[in-house]
């Protein structure tokens, strides 16, 4: 969340949204690159994510990440009120979803790969719209980070062997 944070401020934008998220995830969870397709996918979403600041995405800056799409829900009790700490409804909502997919795990925090299935469950999000640019069929990759949580929820050893959280 903290790189999500500084990558707001750095970009100049209004709120923390989920293209910021999914961008913390690609760099910081290998996890979470390991449910992508190939190092090429993730090469070219990360390309299109560091070109936000300079072009891409700018018609994004200053405006409200909210689609609509996913209906924002009341404030969870282990997370602040993110609309006033700076988080775009969506973003907001994604991580509510990562928050609830952890509680029916019986896990106390979200996996990175929890996040990633609540920011693609909202397919009108800045970072669904990331995804679509670079190829990636999100259709698929839900299907592959639905499998990496069976496997984590079995007693597995994680994703790609290691254990990271979202929160």
């Amino acid at each position: 969340m903290a790189g999500a944070r500084r990558r707001a401020v750095r970009d100049g934008d209004r709120q923390i949204d989920t293209a910021h998220l999914l961008h913390s995830l690609l760099e910081t969870d290998p996890e979470v690159r390991a449910v992508f397709e190939n190092g090429a996918q993730v090469v070219r979403l990360l390309g299109y994510l560091v070109q936000r600041s300079i072009g891409y995405g700018l018609q994004w800056q200053g405006t409200v990440e909210d689609s609509g799409a996913v209906p924002v829900v009341a404030a969870h009790k282990d997370h602040k009120d993110h609309k006033e700490a700076g988080w775009s409804p969506a973003a907001v909502s994604a991580m509510d979803v990562a928050l609830e997919r952890a509680e029916v795990r019986g896990d106390p925090r979200a996996l990175g790969m929890d996040l990633l299935a609540g920011l693609t469950a909202d397919p009108e999000c800045r970072a669904v719209e990331v995804l679509g640019r670079a190829g990636v069929d999100v259709e698929v990759l839900l299907r592959r980070v639905e499998a990496g949580c069976r496997q984590y929820a079995a007693g597995g050893h994680g994703f790609a062997g290691g254990h990271s959280s979202a929160g």
